[in-house]
């Protein structure tokens, strides 16, 4: 699915990875858009962790893709499924303000088509 859509260009594919060394936390993200990488952003933050730091990088690639102009569809790549599935538990206290910025940007991506 993935590669099909590095051809279209209102397909935004967003790819997150998230490690922690000597207490320090790194996340990257890739956002490509029709087999051209668009934004790559690496953010180092202390005493973490890698749960967090992957939640904020699904988040920054979401408002990125969807502050794209014709963008239709956002593939998220992650390494972390079960960090992926916390945005949409609401009884998680700990991730609640990712889970919003999230949920907020989905939403507004949703009723833009």
């Amino acid at each position: 699915m993935t590669i099909s859509s590095l051809i279209s260009p209102y397909t935004a594919i967003v790819v997150t990875d998230a490690s922690i060394k000597n207490n320090i936390t790194t996340s990257v993200l890739h956002i490509y858009i029709q087999d051209k990488p668009l934004i790559k952003t690496v953010h180092h933050v202390a005493y973490i962790t890698s749960t967090k730091a992957e939640l904020f990088a699904i988040r920054c690639g979401l408002n990125q893709a969807c502050n794209k102009e014709d963008i239709s569809k956002i593939i998220i790549v992650t390494d972390s499924i079960h960090v992926a599935k916390k945005i949409f538990d609401t009884k998680s206290h700990s991730y609640q303000i990712h889970t919003t910025a999230v949920l907020k940007e989905l939403r507004q991506f949703f009723s833009k088509g």
